[in-house]
């Protein structure tokens, strides 16, 4: 699981889950928490393009984004006492996974695909994967992602959870841990 070198304490936290789950939000919302400055990959790597998403898969490809994803998730998961949130897709590549499972802690925040589709209006356009898809292709699209979720320290269901509800359970989870960790 963790590498053991590190204290739970001084480990970055990692968010992972399907697009729209609430990823961003509650990390804000747990790194406020805990006070740790809070890093969206995505929005780092549109800083780094000055551009969209959307715009990055449009004009440089998938593969140009996930390139640079992987970089920089694996430079952030070197990084201690930092709350991050990663893209849907990034626990695609397995190089993220085991870097993030190795050096973070992993936090999978899940919901149904009932409470996903009511986010779905809100989320549509600002996804370059969801783009041309029916309803149906983005069902099968959730639940082959969930698949690639399965490794993870800690999973949290979102459904019908208000974000400070979510970021209260998850600090209390974390010191929870925390506290088992130092009785060792």
């Amino acid at each position: 699981m963790a590498n053991r070198n590190d204290s739970l304490k001084e480990k970055s936290i990692v968010f992972i889950g399907f697009m729209g789950v609430g990823k961003t939000s509650i990390g804000k919302a747990v790194a406020k928490k805990l006070y740790r400055d809070f890093i969206d990959a995505d929005q780092e790597i549109e800083k780094e393009y000055g551009m969209p998403v959307s715009k990055i898969f449009e004009q440089l490809g998938e593969k140009t984004f996930r390139e640079k994803e992987k970089e920089l998730i694996i430079n952030l998961c070197k990084r201690k006492l930092h709350i991050i949130s990663l893209g849907g897709g990034s626990f695609l590549q397995e190089e993220i996974k085991k870097a993030c499972l190795e050096n973070c802690i992993v936090i999978y925040l899940d919901l149904t695909w009932e409470s996903w589709k009511e986010r779905l209006h809100m989320i549509i356009d600002s996804r370059p994967i969801l783009q041309g898809k029916s309803l149906e292709e983005m069902e099968t699209l959730f639940y082959e992602r969930k698949q690639i979720y399965t490794d993870h320290h800690l999973k949290v269901l979102t459904d019908q959870q208000e974000i400070e509800e979510v970021a209260d359970y998850i600090v209390e989870s974390l010191k929870l841990a925390r506290d088992l960790d130092d009785a060792k």
